[in-house]
């Protein structure tokens, strides 16, 4: 689907991918995998987050700071992405 991106986590890092961008990104080495997306709004992510310590707890992912700090314009790059699943899921 061209209008979705895909989120994933392995390690120590998360990944945002969409089209050719592949945005990584450092997470707690506790988290086992991302079970759930509750919403996506325009670079704002709300997602359900099992880790190894604490079980499952709703976490919130902004990718606007990530991207600006990539020089990347989330006023371009965000409103192509209609949709957010899971990779691997």
């Amino acid at each position: 689907m061209q209008n979705c991106a895909y989120l994933s986590c392995s390690g120590k890092y998360s990944e945002f991918e969409f089209n050719e961008y592949s945005i990584r990104f450092r997470t707690s080495s506790h988290l086992r995998k991302y079970t759930e997306i509750k919403t996506w709004d325009n670079g704002y992510l709300v997602v359900t987050a099992d880790y190894d310590t604490t079980g499952e707890l709703e976490e919130y992912i902004d990718l606007i700071p990530m991207l600006n700090n990539l020089f990347i314009d989330p006023e371009h790059f965000l409103p192509h992405i209609r949709e957010v699943r899971l990779k691997d899921a």
